[in-house]
């Protein structure tokens, strides 16, 4: 945890490419480089990466940290590759899961939608009597008897991931912790995970898909960690290796292989991260991100340099019940295909060309055209691009968006590229204004930082969409998540469940709860070996008024339980069901329902190089593209971002061109460089 004085590599892997990003932590000095994935083995495009930046004399023994961010657990769950896995539940609860919920999912229709078939089928679900009361006294002794009976069934099915789950373990564990020692006594071949482990709050659907996900990927997770580490080992590499994980912070292998589910929805998470990094560095600490890839759009919101958390975020179909980044991602990138459909509407996504064949100017048997071909017909793109390398195809895209959409609409060319881009760019508008107005926010009052590789050429026409004064492009938008990993902090959380009856709030119990709570905290810190200078520990509690049925989580008033504290907690809680809602109760008893403490560990911020001035910014233009306007063709600059200096303003139109992404900037917009290489970008008509 002390400062390094070594480089620091983050690792991003992705779909089609595995982004890395190095640090020289000494100089503030940045590399980025890219391998190409690979899916069957995904360590193998992490340690090609990781040797594309250790060239030029960089030897892995001056590595002092390796962070990853890796979505295994995530595809394991979206593509149902998990391992099989057995539950055991209190007696009465063997349909705990097909039950779930009775909400429809968001987007879904309400007659056609269908109940998916759920990771664990009832025959592999084991009732066991006994019974933990809700202040965790023992209503039922556990039947031990029915434990063993369980293992002898599940050992004879085959399935080595099993999930322990009973009712208020939260508050006394010792029921689960019994029969997971009878379970390993009598198959000690099997994975366990217990809810009183990795989720102790109440809700037992989200408790028991929380907990029977994490067993079902961990033993996938577990192996690809070992793998990770022995291609660090291979490349002489002794430095830890931590984890991205959901919430936004980095975890050990150790903490990881205990909770692997924690990692899932850990590539985004990372990308949120480095944007609220580059946007208070640049002077904004609320920022709307955007990450726009060749398939989807994740889009997430920072306020004061912090992004948001859920702990209602889901992987698929499935809840998660642990702390997320707030997050919403759609069927929206560069490689979105666009058809018309058999009522005559043109459609844009959410199929995607992928990344095989890709659009139509890659060159490669696509014959759809997609979002990236629309923008290269409009001049949006150079005809190339990773700076030269891969050169685009613009009469395959012209002749795709003519003979597939313009035509079959009676349109002119560059009206249905247009017509294109506005369908896409209304989507994304869409899932802007599901984490901020949902949220109780005015976008209008935060920057809009669009990264990833297609996410600066969406950028201005997004924020006149919402009303945004200001678009930040980062400095490298298409390997901000692993920027991100590099600048993110140790964390661990730890929640409890506190019924306190009838609602009143019992200031000892909470007391307890929360000494308890901070003395894990405090021991995690102590394994983690961070010392005191970097230990952060904070409190939060999920409130809500009397017979409600959900929460809102609020930061608890310090970290002293008194009377003064708890009052102005509540009052948190009604300024915030206030912004949310347009109206509090004060004079409704609110319930405190579960406490939650954060520990981290916080890595000293890498020093940030400034750009240094450049003369006039003509130098820096490498070509001119034909745009297409609303009223009419123009000639555009392309300027080459590498040669642009600090203090530069550049007019839109323009094309701002890179290695990893393309930035579009609108006639009525202009761009200034941020002396740590950030673009500013704002509307001048004002």
């Amino acid at each position: 945890m002390q400062r390094a004085n070594g480089l620091i590599v983050g690792v991003d892997t992705g779909g089609t490419f595995t982004d890395v990003t190095l640090l020289d932590s000494a100089t503030g000095e940045v590399w980025t480089g890219k391998a190409p994935s690979t899916p069957d083995d995904p360590s193998v495009g992490f340690k090609n990466a990781i040797e594309s930046v250790l060239r030029s004399g960089r030897a892995g023994a001056t590595v002092d940290r390796v962070l990853h961010g890796t979505t295994i657990a995530t595809n394991l769950i979206l593509e149902n590759k998990t391992a099989p896995a057995a539950l055991l539940t209190n007696a009465g609860f063997r349909y705990v899961l097909e039950i779930g919920r009775n909400d429809v999912p968001r987007g879904s229709s309400l007659f056609s939608w269908v109940k998916p078939r759920r990771p664990v089928l009832p025959q592999h679900i084991f009732e066991i009597a006994g019974r933990i009361g809700p202040q965790g006294d023992e209503v039922e002794p556990l039947d031990e008897t029915a434990v063993r009976h369980a293992a002898t069934q599940i050992r004879a099915a085959g399935i080595h991931a099993v999930a322990i789950v009973f009712l208020h373990c939260y508050a006394n564990a010792a029921h689960e912790q019994r029969a997971a020692a009878i379970l390993q006594a009598e198959y000690p071949e099997a994975t366990v995970s217990l809810s009183s482990d990795v989720l102790p709050v109440f809700r037992e659907y989200e408790r028991s898909m929380t907990t029977i996900l994490n067993v079902a990927v961990k033993p996938v997770v577990e192996a690809y960690v070992s793998r990770l580490e022995a291609r660090l080992a291979e490349l002489q590499i002794a430095a830890p290796l931590l984890l991205m994980k959901s919430s936004g912070g980095v975890t050990s292998t150790r903490a990881a292989r205990r909770a692997p589910v924690e990692t899932a929805l850990s590539g985004p998470a990372a990308g949120t991260i480095g944007a609220a990094f580059v946007g208070a560095a640049a002077g904004f600490r609320d920022v709307i991100g955007i990450d726009i890839g060749g398939t989807s759009a994740d889009v997430s919101l920072c306020q004061n340099a912090e992004p948001s958390l859920t702990m209602r975020g889901r992987i698929g179909d499935w809840p998660l019940g642990l702390p997320v980044v707030d997050i919403r991602t759609i069927g929206a990138g560069g490689g979105s295909i666009a058809r018309v459909s058999t009522s005559g509407a043109l459609t844009v996504g959410p199929e995607s060309a992928g990344a095989q064949p890709g659009p139509v100017c890659y060159g490669r048997g696509g014959t759809e055209p997609t979002v990236t071909d629309a923008h290269l017909v409009l001049g949006h793109l150079p005809p190339y691009l990773l700076g030269g390398a891969f050169a685009l195809d613009a009469d395959a895209a012209r002749r795709a968006i003519a003979t597939r959409i313009a035509e079959p609409l009676g349109m002119d060319l560059m009206e249905a590229a247009r017509g294109i881009l506005a369908i896409v760019n209304h989507h994304m508008v869409g899932a802007v204004r599901l984490v901020s107005v949902e949220r109780g926010h005015d976008p209008r009052d935060f920057a809009l930082l669009p990264f990833g590789g297609a996410g600066p050429l969406h950028g201005g026409d997004l924020a006149h969409l919402l009303g945004m004064t200001t678009v930040l492009v980062p400095p490298s938008p298409g390997v901000l998540s692993a920027l991100g990993l590099l600048i993110s902090n140790l964390k661990a959380e730890f929640s409890r469940t506190l019924q306190l009856p009838g609602g009143r709030l019992d200031l000892d119990k909470v007391g307890t709860t929360y000494a308890a709570l901070d003395r894990q905290a405090r021991d995690w810190l102590d394994q983690e070996q961070v010392p005191a200078a970097a230990r952060r520990v904070s409190w939060s509690a999920a409130l809500r008024y009397r017979n409600q049925g959900f929460e809102l989580h609020v930061p608890w008033a310090g970290t002293v339980v008194d009377a003064a504290a708890s009052a102005a907690t509540i009052r948190g809680f009604h300024e915030l069901h206030e912004r949310l809602y347009t109206f509090a109760q004060p004079d409704t008893p609110v319930e405190v329902v579960t406490l939650r403490v954060e520990a981290a560990g916080v890595f000293p911020p890498p020093p940030q190089p400034e750009l240094p001035e450049r003369g006039d910014i003509r130098d820096a233009i490498s070509g001119h593209v034909d745009m297409s306007l609303p009223e009419g063709m123009t000639q555009a600059p392309v300027y080459d971002r590498s040669l642009l200096g600090a203090g530069a303003i550049l007019p839109g139109p323009a094309v701002i061109a890179q290695f990893d992404s393309t930035t579009l900037l609108l006639p009525s917009q202009s761009a200034h460089i941020h002396r740590l290489g950030s673009l500013i970008v704002r509307d001048t008509t004002g």
